[in-house]
């Protein structure tokens, strides 16, 4: 075994958990217990890319629950040798945290406006939002997401993380600004970022475009509307749940194999009280089973719409502004008269007029069929998106080409995953990607595209040739930055330029935190230590995200995966098995539980939640983790309260009770080391666990008698005692920080966190002396109980028959002591067998 520096015992009077997390918490900082060091080689460092948390708000317990899966592990490595690269960061900038500025201080974004040095937002909203310039807008963030992230660290030391503090990084700093437009640029420079304008997913609440994998699915009501097209033989009707798109129709189509419509194909028909002609085509997606067989193709009214449009090389005819509601001006073919009765108003109001509209001309046959239809929505919205016609930036992903798609599927091959079936969802998104990653977000708090466009001598940008900063010039903000060659007199005016006005989705910031944390490009010594890193940590729902554009990100710039390994955690459900969330108002904050239970209570709760599984909140487990701390305390007052002799041989074990007892937990050093090099800590925790209530229920009281003697039994007995406690504090040290890092400190030097992992060899003891004495033990106990006797009251005859009497007769004097046995009598017999007379 390791041998730790000893010195005497000082142990409080009277232990307790309480208040351990601020004495360690500040301890741990002024001693610099978890800093990186920088010296290490890479062999030598495991390195963490660690999920930045959105600072949006409060955290909630299913955060606490995954991040101490990773500090689990950042613990192990850490006493194992390696140097633990761990730092922490905030996601602070993107759209979560501009809806909270607009919520706690009532205001919103107006770029059009001046900037106001003077503005001080009211003390409490108003009912009507203030207009804000961007600038103050921007400002109001910084200051609300400083707040946030105070109460997070708060919570987070309190946990224990054992990240380094000084590593702390936000998206949204110069730093994190610098390498997200490098990044970029480069993408740009080398082809795989490209600007175009395209049908875009749009969220009318929020005024931007929305990525693919931002979008859920959500089952939404409607009605079906039965309505007559004119055709050359007849009415032609179709069903459709967005009659206001009528007037953005370019084409009805229905299956090439349906012989109903298959005399259509190639002709024409007329659109109701538009009276727009458009072809009748023939396409593969179109469902002969739904309504009535022929659909309309609008632009656009959902996503197979663009895919009409795209492969039919139809034109497009847009009705719906980014506001949501339908444009002031007809689209071009289509006469005003009949429009204007739409124009400007939201698609609900536009639907119930032209219904109106269609009622009244004769082309709506019969009534409205209700119905409900899945839709897609942004994932932080609540109204269902629309598809309209933007320029937009995007980084190639695979979406639309064959041979990326499959280099990126060979990445997640090359990856280990932890639990390995969550590869399977990473396969899936990559396979179904219908397009590119749409990067550009029409918002205000976020990472600005180092982009400028010139203007020609019209007055009209030059997409085509945009103006690119050199890297040394990075972070640039084009809003207020130049571009090289030009003045600050030339912005926006003929000749000139202008910026480009878009920011980065988080998404594409949050994509390169290997990046980040290790100081990309501006500290080449730190970062050829820390990439590629050794663990990714994350939820399973942000796979399709977070995961899966890093690793795009990576393959482009280094031609390599950001990391060997990934760690896949569960969601945490509600009693009800709903997942929590604070959408659904059903999520648990952590700092309650922290202060009630105690740190390392809620870090045994987390701890017993394997990778990948997702996991009931259950208050029951956390008294089960304070209990288990307690008993911590408890033994190991008895164990460092015991009168010990420093003399030579006093490390020496001898008994074969005690020799049983290390043998054993040899056993279980070997068995939780296994675990955690598979990644997993669950398994590592209830063998540790296992073995020590078993130590504290049985070795212990068979012991103690003799450890409270002299001589040399009550030495091995004492010698014993201390290499377990010291052991097995080792080995709860990654799953509970505070109440071991207690116990160290009462006689060890240094930090717990600090001390290497235990190798205790097996030496000469049989497991099974232990394991049959405790049996016979739990015996002469429940025949005490049964009798309603005090465990202390005697035995005036003990027999036993086992099938190897030598096993039992080593642990003979002991059990005697344990049971205060007076005649003991042991004789063979085929299995294990105890007759106890009470006297």
């Amino acid at each position: 075994m390791t041998q730790q520096r000893l010195r005497h015992a000082s142990m409080p009077e009277k232990p307790t958990l309480d208040g351990l997390e601020q004495v360690w918490v500040a301890r741990w900082e002024d001693e610099g217990t978890y800093r990186f060091d920088r010296s290490a080689s890479r062999e030598q460092v495991y390195a963490i890319d660690t999920p930045p948390p959105t600072v949006s708000g409060s955290l909630h317990v299913g955060h606490v629950f995954s991040f101490t899966h990773t500090d689990i592990m950042a613990r192990y490595q850490r006493m194992i040798g390696k140097s633990v690269f761990y730092p922490i960061g905030w996601d602070d900038n993107g759209l979560p945290t501009e809806r909270r500025v607009q919520n706690v201080y009532g205001v919103r974004c107006d770029p059009s406006l001046p900037y106001d040095p003077d503005f001080v937002p009211p003390d409490k909203p108003g009912k009507r939002e203030i207009a804000i310039s961007r600038r103050n807008f921007v400002e109001l963030c910084h200051k609300l997401t400083a707040v946030d992230e105070q109460a997070f660290e708060e919570v987070w030391r309190r946990v224990g993380l054992s990240v380094d503090w000084s590593l702390l990084y936000t998206t949204i700093s110069d730093e994190a600004q610098a390498v997200s437009q490098r990044a970029f640029l480069r993408n740009l420079l080398r082809g795989e970022a490209y600007l175009a304008e395209a049908p875009t997913l749009w969220d009318v609440t929020f005024r931007t475009a929305v990525a693919q994998a931002e979008l859920e699915d959500r089952e939404w009501p409607g009605a079906f509307h039965k309505i007559s097209f004119y055709g050359e033989k007849g009415p032609v009707f179709i069903e459709t749940t967005r009659p206001e798109l009528i007037p953005a129709c370019v084409a009805l189509v229905a299956h090439p194999d349906d012989e109903r419509y298959q005399p259509l194909f190639g002709t024409s028909v007329l659109t109701p009280l538009f009276g727009v002609e458009v072809p009748v085509l023939a396409h593969r997606l179109a469902e002969p089973d739904k309504g009535t067989g022929i659909a309309m193709i609008c632009t656009f009214g959902d996503i197979t719409d663009v895919t009409w449009w795209r492969e039919l090389h139809l034109p497009t005819r847009p009705v719906i502004g980014w506001d949501g509601r339908l444009l002031a001006e007809p689209p071009e073919g289509v006469e005003a008269e009949p429009y204007k009765e739409l124009a400007g108003k939201t698609v609900h109001s536009a639907r119930e007029r032209i219904v109106e509209l269609l009622r009244e001309s004769g082309d709506l046959e019969g009534e409205p069929r209700p119905v409900s239809r899945t839709v897609k929505f942004y994932e932080k919205g609540d109204r269902p998106l629309e598809i309209v016609t933007t320029r937009q930036w995007y980084i190639r992903n695979g979406g639309r080409d064959e041979e990326l798609r499959e280099r990126l599927l060979g990445r997640g091959r090359e990856l280990t995953w932890h639990p390995p079936h969550m590869r399977v969802r990473y396969d899936n998104w990559v396979e179904g990607l219908t397009s590119d990653w749409l990067i550009s977000r029409q918002r205000f708090f976020g990472v600005p595209f180092p982009v400028w466009y010139p203007i020609d001598e019209s007055g009209q940008p030059v997409h085509d040739a945009p103006i690119l900063p050199t890297e040394d010039m990075l972070p640039v903000d084009p809003s207020s930055d130049v571009p090289p060659g030009y003045t600050q007199d030339q912005r926006g005016v003929p000749g000139g330029f202008m910026a480009d006005p878009d920011v980065m989705d988080t998404w594409a910031t949050s994509s390169l935190t290997p990046q980040i944390a290790g100081r990309w490009e501006s500290d080449d010594d730190l970062f050829k230590r820390v990439f590629p890193a050794d663990l990714r940590p994350q939820a399973h729902e942000i796979i399709r995200t977070w995961l899966f554009s890093t690793v795009v990100r990576s393959h482009y710039e280094f031609g390599e995966l950001p990391w060997s390994d990934v760690a896949i955690s569960g969601w945490i459900l509600d009693p009800d098995r709903k997942k929590m969330s604070k959408s659904k108002g059903n999520v648990v904050t952590p700092l309650d539980l922290l202060e009630q239970h105690g740190s390392d209570a809620v870090r045994y709760w987390a701890a017993n939640g394997r990778y990948g599984v997702d996991t009931a909140f259950d208050a029951g487990q956390l008294k089960i983790g304070r209990r288990l701390a307690i008993k911590i305390l408890n033994a190991s007052k008895f164990v460092l309260g015991l009168a010990m002799n420093d003399g030579p041989g006093s490390n020496t074990v001898t008994e074969p009770l005690d020799l049983s007892m290390l043998a054993g937990l040899s056993d279980v050093v070997r068995e939780a080391g296994q675990a955690f090099e598979a990644y997993d800590h669950t398994r590592a925790l209830e063998a540790v666990e296992r073995f020590f209530w078993a130590f504290c229920d049985d070795y212990l009281e068979l012991v103690k008698a003799r450890a409270y003697e002299s001589g040399p039994a009550a030495a091995s007995a004492h010698a014993a005692l201390r290499q377990a406690l010291d052991v097995l504090l080792r080995l709860f040290a990654p799953f509970l920080p505070f109440v071991t890092e207690e116990v160290w400190s009462w006689w060890r030097e240094g930090s717990v966190h600090r001390a290497p992992w235990p190798a205790l060899s097996r030496g000469a003891g049989d497991p099974a002396v232990l394991a049959v004495a405790s049996e016979v033990l739990g015996q002469v106990r429940k025949a005490k109980s049964e009798a309603k006797l005090s465990m202390r009251a005697e035995v005036s005859r003990l027999t036993v028959w086992a099938p190897e009497v030598g096993l039992v007769r080593q642990a003979q004097d002991d059990l005697c002591a344990a049971g205060t046995v007076e005649e003991f009598v042991l004789e063979y017999g085929d299995e294990l067998k105890v007759e106890v007379h009470l006297g």
